[in-house]
Order: C-alpha cells, then sequence, then structure tokens
C-alpha cells in the first residue's frame, strides 16, 4: 500500500472526490455486478472523533442485496485502498448500522492542500469555454429601479461572474422594457409636457419620467367599468355623462399614444428623439444603481425590446410557413403537448398584437444562433414559470434553440426566485404602498453602515469612513439575497443584514479584514513574511477543519454554475469564516511555538484570505483592508 507521502496517488485536492473514486472501486469488488456509477456516499462526519467523513454507502446496498449492512460495510472495508490518503480501515470503523468511518493523514491533508494553493485556487479555466447568456436585471423605461429589481440583478451577476471564475465565455443580457404601448404612451405624455413648456426635455430627470408614467397610465385607462355600474345600479345620467366624458378623453389620448407607437416604428425622428431622451435618462439611472451594486452590468449589455420590433413578423411567418404555429380562435399559437405543456404559447394575438412570448423566442434566436450560446439562463422571478416553459418548448419546437450544425438545443433554464418581503412578511412596500426605489434602499444601507463603523472605529477619516461604509452596505445588501435559498421568499431587515456577528456580508468582511491584519502586524513588528514555500501541517484539530474546509472551495463554485444557486457559495464563505474564527482562537500565529509552525501557518492564513476574497468577488461583494 502507498506510503502517506507519495503524493502521487492524489490526483486531485478535493478529499471527496478522491474518497469517492476509492470506495466506489471498494464497492465495486465487494459486490460485484454493481452499477459502475454508484454512489458512495461520501459526506463528512458529524462526530469529529469518529473520523473526517462517512460512507454511508451499505445501508441502501444491503437493502439491494437482501444482506445485513454491516455485513456489506464489513465486505467494503476489506476491499478498500485508502492508502496515501487515510488511516487504514478495520472493522472497527463500521459504527452503528453501517456507516464507515475515514480519518485522513495530516500529511494526504497537506498535500491536498497544497495543490490547492496555486493562483487559480484549484479551478483553472476550463479547456473547453462555453458561451453562457444570463439574461438578468430587466428594466423598464420611464420607471426607476425598485426592490423587486434587487435579485434579478444581484442573482444574474452572480451567476454570471461564477461562469466567468470557471472559464466560460459570459455575455449578460440586461432585458430592457424599452418598447410598445405603455412606452408609446409616456412618449407621448413627455412630448405634449415639453411642447406646453412645463417641462424641459434637456433637463429631465427619472423622478419626472416616473410621475409621466403613472400620468399616462391613468389617463389613457378609460371609464368603460365605471360606466357599466352606473347603467347598472342606474345612478343617474348625469354621473353618467361625467364618466362618458372623461372616457372620451382617455381614447383619445389612447388614440394619440397609438399613433406615437406608429410614429416611433416608422422612425419619426422627432417621436425617436423624445424615445431617445426617455432611454437614456432610464438607463443612466439604471447603470448607476449597477455600479453601486458592485455588478458588472453595462450600458453594452443592453438588449431592448425595441431591438427587436423589426425581427417580430417575419419570425411568426416563420413559425406559421413551417407549421409550427397554427391557428387558434383568432390567434396564433405554438402548442406543447409534445411536453407535456396543456397551456399552448401564444405568438401573436386576435388583433394581430404581439405578446412577451413573441419577443423572447426572438430573444432565444439571436442568443443561440447570433451570439452562439450554449446555455441561456434567465434570473427572473418565479411568478414567470409557466411563461419560461411554455416559451423554451416553443423555442425548442421551432429550431431556435439549435444552432445549424449543433448536435442539440442549447441549455435553456429559469433561475426562479422568491420575493423580498417586509417584517409584515408581505411584499416589501413604502408605507404609501408603494414599490421601494432600489437608489432608497442603498442610501438607506450606507447611512446605517456608516453610523455603524462610526462607532466601531471612530478614528477613521471621513473618506476612509465612507468607503468601508459603502463596502459594508453593498455586501449586507447581496449577501442577505444571495444566502437566501434562490427560490424562497425572505424578510427584508436591515438590523439583522447589517450585523457584524453571524452569517451575514458584514461577518464575512470582517473575517477577511482580520486575517489581512496578521500580515500587518507581521510587517509592523519585523517578523518575515517567508511562508510562500512553508510546508502545510494539519496537526491540531483546528487547523485540520481549516484546511478540510478550504479544499471544498473548487467544489462549491462549481456546484453553483451547475446548480444556478449561490447560496451554496454563501455558505461555504460562512462556514470557512467560521472554521478560521476557531483556528485563531486556537492556534497562535505569529506567537507560534516555532518558526516552522509559525511559517505554516502564515501559509494557511494567506490561502484562507485569498480563498475568501476570491468567493467574494464571485458574489459580487468588494472587500475592505480595514473596518
Amino acid at each position: 500500500m502507498p506510503d502517506a507521502r507519495d503524493d502521487a496517488t492524489l490526483d486531485t485536492f478535493d478529499p471527496v472526490e478522491v474518497l469517492a473514486d476509492r470506495f466506489r472501486a471498494a464497492i465495486l469488488g465487494a459486490l460485484p455486478g454493481t452499477d459502475p456509477d454508484v454512489d458512495p456516499m461520501i459526506a463528512p462526519s458529524k462526530r469529529a472523533e469518529l473520523g473526517d467523513f462517512q460512507c454511508n454507502a451499505a445501508m441502501p446496498l444491503a437493502k439491494a442485496a437482501g444482506r445485513p449492512p454491516r455485513e456489506i460495510a464489513a465486505a467494503i472495508v476489506r476491499h478498500a485502498d485508502l492508502g496515501g490518503l487515510a488511516e487504514p480501515l478495520t472493522e472497527r470503523d463500521v459504527a452503528g448500522p453501517g456507516f464507515i468511518n475515514v480519518r485522513l493523514r495530516p500529511a494526504a491533508i497537506a498535500s491536498l492542500l497544497a495543490r490547492l494553493d496555486t493562483p487559480d485556487l484549484g479551478i483553472p479555466p476550463t479547456a473547453t469555454p462555453r458561451t453562457v447568456v444570463v439574461d438578468l436585471c430587466g428594466v423598464n423605461l420611464a420607471k426607476q429601479m425598485h426592490v423587486g429589481h434587487l435579485r434579478s440583478t444581484v442573482i444574474g451577476d452572480a451567476l454570471a461572474r461564477a461562469f466567468e471564475r470557471l472559464g466560460e465565455r459570459v455575455i449578460r443580457q440586461n432585458h430592457v422594457g424599452d418598447w410598445g404601448l405603455p412606452i408609446a404612451m409616456v412618449t407621448d405624455r413627455l412630448r405634449r409636457e415639453a411642447e406646453g413648456g412645463r417641462i424641459d426635455l434637456d433637463r429631465v430627470t427619472l423622478d419626472d419620467l416616473d410621475r409621466l408614467y403613472r400620468d399616462a397610465q391613468r389617463e389613457c385607462a378609460g371609464q368603460a367599468r365605471a360606466i357599466e355600474i352606473v347603467q347598472r345600479y342606474r345612478m343617474g345620467p348625469k354621473a353618467e355623462a361625467e364618466l362618458r366624458a372623461e372616457h372620451e378623453e382617455a381614447e383619445e389620448r389612447l388614440a394619440a399614444a397609438k399613433r406615437t407607437l406608429v410614429a416611433l416604428q416608422s422612425r419619426d425622428p422627432a417621436t425617436v428623439a423624445v424615445w431617445r431622451r426617455i432611454y437614456d435618462v432610464t438607463m443612466r439611472a439604471c447603470l448607476d444603481t449597477c455600479e453601486r451594486l458592485h455588478t458588472r452590468i453595462t450600458a453594452g449589455d443592453s438588449a431592448g425590446e425595441s431591438s427587436y420590433a423589426e425581427e417580430l413578423g417575419p419570425l411568426v411567418d416563420d413559425l406559421v410557413n413551417r407549421a409550427v404555429a397554427v391557428e387558434s380562435d383568432g390567434a396564433l399559437v405554438v402548442r406543447l403537448e409534445h411536453e407535456g405543456i396543456a397551456e399552448p404559447c401564444i405568438v401573436r394575438k386576435r388583433d394581430g398584437g404581439y405578446l412577451y412570448a413573441t419577443t423572447d423566442l426572438a430573444g432565444i434566436r439571436r442568443r443561440v444562433h447570433g451570439l452562439g450560446a450554449d446555455r441561456v439562463v434567465y434570473a427572473v422571478d418565479a411568478r414567470q414559470s409557466l411563461h419560461f416553459r411554455q416559451v423554451f418548448a416553443a423555442a425548442r419546437k421551432a429550431s431556435y434553440a439549435t444552432r445549424p450544425g449543433a448536435s442539440g438545443p442549447a441549455l435553456l433554464e429559469h433561475a426562479p426566485f422568491g420575493m423580498v418581503l417586509g417584517e409584515d412578511n408581505r411584499p416589501f412596500k413604502t408605507r404609501t404602498g408603494e414599490n421601494v426605489k432600489l437608489s432608497d434602499l442603498l442610501d438607506e444601507a450606507e447611512a446605517r453602515a456608516e453610523r455603524t463603523v462610526a462607532e466601531k472605529n471612530p478614528d477613521l477619516g471621513h473618506d476612509e469612513r465612507r468607503a468601508i461604509a459603502h463596502a459594508v452596505a453593498i455586501a449586507a445588501l447581496k449577501y442577505t439575497d444571495l444566502s437566501t435559498e434562490r427560490i424562497k421568499d425572505y424578510v427584508f431587515s436591515f438590523d439583522r443584514m447589517l450585523a457584524f456577528e453571524g452569517n451575514t456580508g458584514p461577518y464575512l468582511l470582517y473575517a477577511l479584514v482580520r486575517i489581512r491584519s496578521i500580515f500587518r502586524k507581521a510587517a509592523e513588528r519585523g517578523i518575515a513574511l517567508d511562508h510562500r514555500d512553508a510546508p502545510f501541517a494539519a496537526e491540531h484539530p483546528a487547523e485540520k477543519a481549516l484546511a478540510l474546509t478550504l479544499l471544498r472551495y473548487p467544489r462549491t463554485v462549481h456546484a453553483v454554475g451547475d446548480a444556478l444557486e449561490p447560496h451554496r457559495l454563501c455558505a461555504f464563505l460562512y462556514d470557512l469564516a467560521g472554521a478560521f474564527s476557531a483556528f485563531f482562537d486556537a492556534c497562535p500565529v505569529l506567537a507560534a511555538d516555532d518558526d516552522a509552525t509559525r511559517r505554516s501557518r502564515l501559509r494557511l492564513c494567506d490561502l484562507t484570505a485569498r480563498v475568501l476574497a476570491d468567493g467574494l468577488d464571485v458574489l459580487g461583494i468588494p472587500a475592505v483592508e480595514r473596518m
């Protein structure tokens, strides 16, 4: 059996993968005929005194074989070759109904750490990068970004960052709602306000546009329902006459908006100039907010619905010509029973109008055929789940999801997420019932963070305090969102998310600052930082626990990309910060008993800081040097 120093036996730095391979071989030896892809069920041990990991496969294997689990476990132990990685197994390592306890050798852990301690931290760029398109943010013209945009922006950007960290070619797409009748309404209203001298186009703000958007919606709404009620309850001719006058005015305004839409579609210069002003003001505010949130969303990532306007008619014609879309009650639909979806995907209404599904089909065709996407991920809230099931199925049926010459369709995925709730467990709103502006949320988070930072470190200068407060606020907001299992709702609480203790963004920032302060103190004391080639050690239980946590990092980042779940990385970073805290309390670093131990622990601290900083960067959380 190979000696523990035989590093060549360790072909990866992840002990779970190594143990899985070894135990899979042992299972096949103990139970010939077993599926070669059998899951060895390797899991961290819940009782450190019994071992570091467990193989839990004996129970399900025993049930299938009709034999006692401990008998199966003993047979696996006899065939297991863990040389170079773990202490030799005996039947004494079989516990309970058939758990097999494994204790890794310190030298093997040190070897695995050394393999991880590279510039890429065990995550080299993939040799065959795919093109991944991430649909995120999703703002609408003339409207403020509100708390409902937080999750799409933050989750989408974190997924994009994870793909980039794995070496994929990533294209972000901010699907901007900048076309259609609602946009024509506000364009018409702004034009009238400017022509009447009531607003200066050159000085119009997003708040102005937000107000005009609501005004335009109201003035075009009409009173048909109110007239019906008046007639039903015989409320008198005066009331009906007043409502009819209002309704006729609304009809006129709506007709004017429709004429504006036609002018936009025909690219009338004067109308387009007003629309362009709305676009520029909206997107400047959107991109400013995206920058404050430390996302990588830029102007070049914008993909407005207006850019698809000329494609929708030919797309529907193509669907009809190939019998992919068929007539149904005057509308055109794509039937999806072949994928188990009873509801058809409507691509053109009876009145000839197009729907969101039509635009999304055009988007998939452009992203797959034009941008070369192998995978398209939509970070959109869970209420749109049926919509995306329909659109994805229709895209596959129409072959829009398959590039010419490709062996199969691109992977189309919806990454749905839950809602942000107030402390009353209802959708987070202002006291007046309006959506909370995202910019206001950021302002409040930064103001609260600055007060907390000033209390904890009153000696900080103004600029440094503001910079730290910004990082703390962004860490608090983003980590709270990302650490929640994506599909679940969560309750928004400033007090909880800004805490410096517990599972929060500020706690992780503090953990990184704490590690970096070790190296500053070493430099101040004249201690040589010559730890880069120091051998790792994993003799102390706290050293071993920290090392085993670090070794989970590559697997965790890959899991985020595979499952589209950023909360897995958040959980890892919280575990890492906790493992470091326990190590720091139990294992003196600068005051270590000897030079070799100090250098080894400095290297362990350095690796921990790099992994923590890298993980925070994948989440899009800015780091600071001190707090």
